[in-house]
């Protein structure tokens, strides 16, 4: 974001700067912890789809101030992320099993105790699309989770709400014992991302991780629907005091009782996204056949 955004008169897109959040997302995980306390207890943790390092920061700056030197952070992207103290950075593939395995070697064998995942596709704008696209997301998340996450851990990730969620829902419970959705005070009203809360990872005794689609294409319908006990319609919980900012509110840039506002460049500046060399290459190519 440039400073000619209008963000820059969102008031947690500027906490965010004054703070050196890398983004105003971190307030989101923020907010869902002093709700459901997940980093009670968390030694290991992991960031997947990490970038641009918000949550990673996050993670790394709570955990060390509750247990000390002992945390152990780890994030996951196939972009780039610049260098945060405390996160070891993995550059790969949720969908792999290497990654899986690149993880456990960092936690020298051992298993985490939370699993985080922000990550979210480039929207469409077409609801229904763009909700089946993040639950697939979310859902190969939830596959190299499986993987690394303790017995007793915690997983959250971005979730689109849609007509379909609660076969989501269902899936998520045959893994968690409890399984929440919050919505932050940070996350704008205007937006159908919430974020699912799976406490107490609990998985069947014969299950066995892999790597493969859990298939949430299954289709139904009104012929064919979801009744008793595979339907699952997870408590839904508002996160963040309610007497706090509006994330949809433009609020003066100068807060009264508070220190003069004051422009800052963003914490962690762009970078080259893997995209780029093909974006070039289309350019290239298409100037030459107007030649």
């Amino acid at each position: 974001m440039g400073k000619s955004s209008k963000d820059k008169r969102d008031v947690y897109y500027r906490l965010a700067k004054e703070q050196g959040w890398r983004a105003r997302s971190a307030f989101k995980l923020l907010q869902v912890n002093e709700e459901f306390n997940i980093f009670d207890g968390v030694v290991r943790a992991v960031d997947l789809c990490a970038a641009p390092g918000s949550w990673s920061q996050v993670l790394s700056r709570e955990l060390r101030k509750n247990g000390g030197g002992n945390a152990q952070v780890v994030a996951v992207d196939l972009q780039a992320m610049a260098p945060l103290p405390g996160v070891v950075q993995i550059q790969g593939d949720i969908t792999k099993l290497s990654t899986a395995k690149q993880i456990i070697s960092h936690f020298d064998g051992a298993q985490a105790d939370l699993v985080v995942s922000d990550g979210a596709p480039d929207v469409t704008g077409l609801h229904d699309l763009d909700e089946y696209i993040q639950a697939q997301l979310l859902l190969a998340a939830l596959n190299i989770t499986t993987h690394v996450l303790r017995r007793g851990g915690t997983f959250v990730a971005k979730i689109f709400r849609g007509k379909d969620v609660t076969l989501l829902y269902a899936q998520l419970k045959t893994l968690f014992r409890t399984v929440h959705v919050a919505k932050p005070r940070s996350s704008r009203n205007s937006s159908i991302e919430a974020f699912v809360v799976c406490i107490d990872y609990n998985p069947p005794a014969d299950y066995k991780p892999n790597m493969a689609n859990p298939l949430m294409d299954v289709p139904y319908d009104s012929s064919n629907p979801i009744v008793g006990s595979n339907r699952c319609l997870a408590p839904f919980v508002a996160c963040g005091d309610l007497r706090g900012f509006d994330a949809d509110m433009t609020y003066p840039l100068d807060i009264e009782g508070a220190q003069p506002y004051q422009q800052r460049d963003p914490t962690q500046s762009p970078i080259s996204p893997p995209y780029k060399k093909a974006l070039e290459l289309k350019r290239s190519n298409f100037y030459s056949s107007m030649l």
